[in-house]
């Protein structure tokens, strides 16, 4: 289901819609089918620009996309969805899908398990340990679920590996690519970082939590990304030789998290841990985790049956859980 979008922004996506095919489109043009000045056209495509969009103005020719985009579209996503799925909600611009789901929650709105918000572009996407998040519009996929768990927040210790599985498995199926898992929140794909999954909970320790689960994926990056992602990155659409169908990719990984989720509420974690450690990008390497001013190296063992990273040590070996831990190859040489 789409909302109404205020006029600026329905003016942006009625604009986003003429030039997706990247064809040449005249500023007049595109001015008289707005019905509004030259001006103003121009400062909608600046403002499209900011939100990362690749438009190029070409004097005395008019705007043109560096590449044909394809638009999120409601109908198209109830299409590839199967029976049962709950709905799925389409933003043009937010601050952060992640954000969206949780103060429809604190403003009590009901949602059904399983419902997703994903949008074309966030203006504050955030990652995990308070990064931000890059996310030019169009470019990539800004996904986030909610989620009830009856067991609590104390249940939910693994539920980012299970996630990180899930979207390694669609990928691997539909795209025949061999993704990796980095505990605890990454997915890599040729060493690189390709995705990132964030779990906000609310609710108490051993009673019923709301949780939203939010999914960045890379698909097809602007030129500039580099100048803001500091790490090692690398998108889908470098490894994939047929256009991306983000509308579909969306239904598949809403169907495969939901599986994941009910097998997760039904057995915790244990079931997922082998098929973990067989993707689990740092599985026999020597490592760090940093939490603050504090590190502990070793070899990575994988992760044990409820989703600690097992770290052995001169003094044997050792569980670590989540929280604001980091971890990192240790460096060679």
């Amino acid at each position: 289901m789409t909302r109404s979008l205020p006029q600026s922004l329905a003016l942006q996506r009625q604009l986003i819609q003429q030039l997706s095919d990247g064809r040449i489109y005249s500023g007049e043009l595109l001015a008289e089918q707005a019905g509004i000045s030259r001006a103003a056209i121009a400062r909608h495509i600046s403002q499209l620009q900011s939100y990362g969009v690749d438009i190029y103005s070409i004097k005395g020719k008019g705007y043109k996309l560096s590449a044909p985009l394809q638009l999120l579209d409601a109908a198209k996503i109830r299409h590839y969805q199967t029976a049962g799925m709950a709905e799925v909600l389409l933003q043009h611009v937010t601050d952060s899908t992640n954000s969206q789901l949780m103060r429809r929650l604190q403003d009590g709105q009901q949602l059904s398990k399983g419902s997703v918000l994903v949008a074309e572009a966030q203006t504050t996407g955030r990652g995990r340990r308070g990064n931000s998040w890059f996310s030019p519009f169009g470019a990539n996929l800004y996904f986030s679920m909610y989620w009830q768990l009856e067991q609590g927040i104390q249940g939910a210790m693994g539920l980012s590996l299970v996630i990180g599985l899930a979207v390694a498995e669609v990928l691997e199926q539909q795209y025949l690519l061999p993704v990796r898992l980095k505990w605890p929140n990454d997915i890599y794909l040729a060493d690189k970082k390709l995705a990132g999954i964030l779990i906000e909970l609310a609710g108490q320790s051993h009673a019923q939590c709301d949780l939203v689960i939010g999914l960045g994926l890379n698909l097809h990056m602007p030129r500039q990304a580099d100048q803001q992602i500091s790490q090692a990155w690398t998108d889908l659409q470098q490894h994939v030789a047929q256009p991306i169908d983000r509308n579909q990719l969306i239904a598949l990984l809403q169907q495969r998290i939901v599986l994941h989720l009910r097998s997760f509420e039904a057995s915790g974690f244990q079931t997922f841990s082998a098929a973990f450690n067989q993707r689990d990008q740092f599985l026999g390497k020597m490592v760090c985790l940093s939490s603050g001013d504090k590190q502990f190296c070793g070899l990575s063992l994988g992760v044990d049956s409820q989703g600690g990273l097992l770290l052995e040590q001169a003094d044997g070996a050792q569980s670590f859980y989540g929280g604001e831990l980091s971890l990192r190859e240790l460096a060679r040489g």
